[in-house]
């Protein structure tokens, strides 16, 4: 077997210079990554692989691109589906592969698509508009789905409502895919919760809240008739909590499940946090610049040594050295400039592949 190989699918808006999403090669070692293609794709703003591995689907203007993932990495365009809606902003599966979740930050939607045994797109099979709260203190509280995603257990479809201030939890029919309300995990109003990801065990969950600039911590437990969210720790992104202006926008936990990173725009900064393997909690490791502006997305290495930061208004990708034990982020070699990027996707290419 030859040595592991990985890919980083980075999405970009289309409106200038850049055309799609841009295609890198990982020297894992190094702690760099090299652009081998781009993939005309109308405004990829968030992508997710299928789970059989073989494609790619990323937001588009037209409603969701689906590209085939060929053995080398490299990315063949299919088809196009529309999601009946306006266009996306996050995407995931189900662990079966059976359903795409798209989540709809302009109209505040739900959608959910059919998989094929294939991993090819079918039709939309039901959609769900979230309702507003009315105006409050200027602010218009309109449905904002920033992020949808299954708990590990694949019980429930967590649609997190930046606008509103919730997460909502559905059950999805296990054929149909119909969506049908559950419960709601409501947070302080303009909180602006953005993400939720979960721990490797699947005990606890992290929801990263925009307007605050904080991370909430849950412990989480569906093995009931209800699933349980419990909130145990809240923490700071800022590198500066008195500086104003500030949106924590990315959020990514490592592959061994041991930490958690997040970047904050405005302060424009990367956080890395020690997660307690038993209690879930954080245990802030540092805060430090990362030289840009706008770090909307993050990702860090398989080996977790390098944290990839993309830096949406600065057009650029920067790398950094993660030193754990000095509690320091590193620069390292050159930035990659690139018109704004938007997400990024570390993939292992298959394990057949020889050096």
């Amino acid at each position: 077997m030859g040595k592991e190989k990985y890919v980083a699918y980075v999405g970009t808006y289309t409106h200038g210079s850049s055309v799609g999403i841009h295609v890198y090669d990982l020297d894992v070692e190094a702690g760099y990554m090299t652009e081998r293609e781009v993939v005309p794709v109308n405004n990829a703003s968030h992508v997710a692989k299928s789970n059989n591995g073989k494609y790619l689907y990323s937001i588009a203007d037209e409603g969701v691109e689906v590209l085939k993932i060929e053995k080398d990495g490299s990315l063949k365009p299919i088809n196009q589906v529309g999601i009946e809606g306006m266009r996306g902003c996050f995407l995931s599966t189900d662990k079966e592969g059976k359903f795409l979740f798209v989540g709809g930050y302009h109209d505040g939607k739900v959608s959910v698509v059919k998989i094929h045994e294939d991993g090819r797109l079918g039709s939309v099979v039901d959609g769900v508009f979230h309702k507003g709260l009315g105006s409050v203190a200027e602010r218009n509280f309109r449905p904002h789905v920033s992020c949808v995603t299954m708990t590990p257990d694949d019980k429930y479809l967590c649609a997190v409502d930046n606008g509103i201030d919730q997460i909502k939890l559905y059950t999805v029919h296990p054929t149909s895919g119909k969506l049908k309300l559950y419960d709601i995990l409501r947070f302080r109003p303009e909180s602006g919760p953005r993400l939720i990801r979960f721990s490797k065990n699947g005990k606890f969950a992290y929801v990263i809240c925009e307007l605050t600039n904080q991370i909430e911590v849950y412990s989480y437990d569906g093995s009931g008739k209800s699933p349980q969210f419990e909130l145990i720790q809240t923490v700071n992104t800022q590198m500066d909590a008195d500086e104003i202006a500030c949106a924590a926008s990315g959020m990514k936990i490592s592959p061994s499940g041991k930490y958690l990173y997040c970047s904050t725009a405005g302060d424009n900064t990367a956080a890395v946090y020690e997660i307690n393997q038993e209690t879930g909690m954080l245990t802030e490791l540092c805060i430090l610049p990362i030289s840009g502006k706008y770090p909307k997305d993050i990702d860090i290495f398989p080996d977790e040594k390098t944290l990839v930061v993309l830096n949406h208004e600065s057009n650029d990708i920067r790398f950094f050295h993660v030193d754990y034990e000095k509690k320091l982020l590193v620069m390292k070699g050159r930035p990659i400039k690139l018109e704004t990027p938007n997400c990024i996707l570390i993939s292992k290419l298959d394990d057949s592949e020889e050096e």
